[in-house]
């Protein structure tokens, strides 16, 4: 395998086979959530207002995401795992725009095989790629896509996925928690100043949590969305 980390929300310079993109703190992992309750498919959006008029057009639609980490006005639903745990949304459609993840997943599309997943389902993505592409393709060429331009808590994640893909471990379980715990994103979850950063979030975030999918960004209609692929 040829495996490429790239950090920010940009189109990576290498063109590959597969791209997986991280967003830890907290957008994917609001995504990984949303489907565990139940979600069909979630849609992704470039801005919020697109999102909104979408939902204009489409009004069941629930739209969820923040810009520059703060709630959108107008929006169901905060950046918040925590809050959309507490949700049934069995059947229904998401609509999610943030600042980092979803930009860097809608300017990633032109890879062949595109997934996200935030630390809660990293090594379920890896351990699927890795099985379902590795002998498919002579060699494939894998992108892994930090979505946060600058933190390490999104590339500490996507390290810890690159030592998964090569069977290497050169980065413990615990480190990564403690380098997405101590990055500058998670800071803000300590900040008593900063309610609507809640703490909650941030723990959820910092779960690893096995399930049966993952999530693979389906780019083929005019709008891109996440859907769940069974493992």
């Amino acid at each position: 395998m040829q495996i490429h980390l790239f950090q920010g929300s940009h189109t990576p310079p290498v063109q590959s086979n597969v791209t997986i993109v991280v967003d830890v703190i907290r957008a994917f992992t609001v995504s990984f959530y949303a489907l565990l309750q139940g979600a069909d498919r979630i849609l992704l959006m470039e801005t919020a207002e697109q999102a909104i008029k979408f939902r204009q057009k489409n009004p069941t639609f629930l739209l969820a995401g923040e810009t520059n980490g703060y709630p959108i006005e107008g929006f169901n639903f905060e950046n918040s795992p925590y809050q959309i745990k507490q949700q049934e949304l069995k059947g229904r459609t998401l609509v999610q725009k943030t600042t980092n993840g979803v930009r860097a997943a809608l300017n990633c599309l032109d890879t062949e095989h595109l997934f996200v997943t935030g630390f809660a389902g990293a090594k379920t993505t890896a351990e699927y790629v890795r099985e379902e592409f590795a002998d498919r393709l002579d060699p494939p060429v894998i992108n892994i896509v930090a979505s946060h331009p600058t933190d390490e808590d999104d590339f500490a994640c996507a390290v810890y996925i690159k030592s998964i893909l090569e069977g290497s471990r050169d980065i413990s379980f615990l480190e990564v928690i403690n380098r997405i715990r101590q990055s500058e994103a998670a800071e803000k979850f300590f900040d008593e100043k900063k309610p609507e950063f809640k703490r909650e979030d941030l723990l959820i975030c910092l779960e690893e949590r096995p399930s049966d999918f993952v999530m693979k960004v389906n780019g083929t209609g005019k709008i891109p969305m996440i859907e769940r692929v069974i493992v």
